[in-house]
């Protein structure tokens, strides 16, 4: 890590005992890392969901990096270890890149880690479910989520609810094939994350800023980046349907903005960094396909605003009104998770707002990775 933090190991005086000496369950030891930042108002639902789990963790610790908030107090109130880092500025994957440095040169082999954001609260079998699927296949090197959108946020956060229901409509369809696994709860065996750190060192992979960690602090999208390592190092990964959690929405449309922009800016990044593979030619072809639905965006919409605004009128030509159809029995099909009330909603094409706000985004991202503005966390 850059910077070089000073970290601190909190354990609670009671309510957990020791994870030295438990009973090594199939598969090993789980060991929960949640990374966070000044997360007091929300990190009490997470550690609860991580509790009642049908297969409970061994270890659960709270990261709290650079907290200026009640985070570790909070943490440690409810039973659960604290490593709280200090001057860390590679935020979340400098944190949890600390964490790691501490915690896997003890772990076997066949331990486990589950890395979760902690405003993500895990379905009461999540581990239960990921960890089976681990075990069930020895090239599997990780286990992601499939992710609904959590209350509030208002008319934005409905957006981002129908956005999830979508998003896990495909993974279902594609029995849990993903291009990802996203940072909001991930399951990884041990040996996998040693595997990562060597290729960072050795070459192999991308190294980080030089740091040499399982994550690449010099990203904006450190869970794509990590998925780009274990797909070049041979390894599969997957988000089993039945491995479900609620994610926080972003309440505004700036909030929504600031983290579309980084997720699309940091995939496209990703594909340069990575170049052009065998792995990577499915990304690039999702970069491609964004790029013409801007495009198609553009056409559609700007034809519609000349018309109206040269005085012309617009006239029904088949081609747009075929264009029209199509985005309508998407949207309707695509939302059916919600039930059939969204999909009538759905219909009537208001999500149209948050199409067009998406492409705004994703041409945003195009031109700032072009012409290499600062990148913005």
């Amino acid at each position: 890590m850059s910077g070089q933090p000073t970290t601190q190991v909190t354990t609670p005086v009671t309510g957990v005992a020791s994870h030295r000496g438990r009973h090594r369950a199939a598969g090993g030891v789980v060991t929960v890392l949640v990374p966070a930042h000044n997360e007091e108002a929300g990190i009490a639902e997470t550690l609860v969901s991580l509790n009642n789990q049908t297969r409970r963790p061994d270890r659960i610790i709270v990261v709290a990096d650079n907290c200026t908030d009640g985070t570790e107090a909070l943490a440690l109130a409810y039973g659960v270890e604290v490593i709280k880092t200090v001057g860390n500025k590679d935020k979340k994957a400098g944190a949890l890149n600390f964490a790691l440095s501490v915690l896997l040169p003890d772990a076997d082999s066949e331990d486990l880690f589950l890395v979760q954001d902690a405003d993500s609260q895990l379905a009461l079998n999540f581990i239960e479910k990921a960890l089976s699927n681990l075990l069930e296949d020895d090239c599997l090197g990780a286990v992601g989520g499939v992710f609904s959108g959590g209350p509030g946020g208002g008319f934005v956060g409905h957006l981002q609810r129908n956005e999830y229901a979508r998003y896990a409509r495909d993974v279902k369809r594609l029995h849990g094939k993903c291009l990802v696994v996203t940072g909001t709860a991930a399951l990884f065996r041990v040996q996998t994350l040693r595997d990562v750190v060597a290729a960072r060192l050795n070459g192999t992979l991308p190294a980080g800023n030089g740091t040499g960690g399982v994550y690449d602090t010099s990203v904006l999208t450190e869970d794509n980046e990590l998925s780009f390592a274990l797909l070049t190092l041979g390894y599969r990964i997957k988000s089993p349907i039945e491995c479900t959690l609620v994610t926080e929405v972003m309440p505004t449309w700036r909030a929504l903005w600031a983290q579309r922009l980084r997720w699309k800016r940091g995939a496209v990044e990703n594909c340069v960094q990575y170049g052009w593979t065998k792995v990577t030619r499915p990304y690039w072809g999702r970069q491609f396909l964004s790029m013409i639905g801007v495009l198609v965006t553009l056409a559609y919409f700007g034809s519609v605003i000349f018309a109206l605004a040269s005085g012309i009128g617009l006239n029904l030509h088949p081609f747009w009104i075929a264009v029209t159809c199509v985005f309508v029995v998407e949207r309707v099909v695509t939302v059916r998770l919600r039930g059939w009330r969204h999909m009538l909603l759905a219909a009537t094409m208001y999500e149209t707002v948050i199409d067009i706000f998406l492409q705004a985004v994703h041409t945003k991202a195009y031109l700032d990775a072009a012409l290499n503005r600062k990148k913005v966390w």
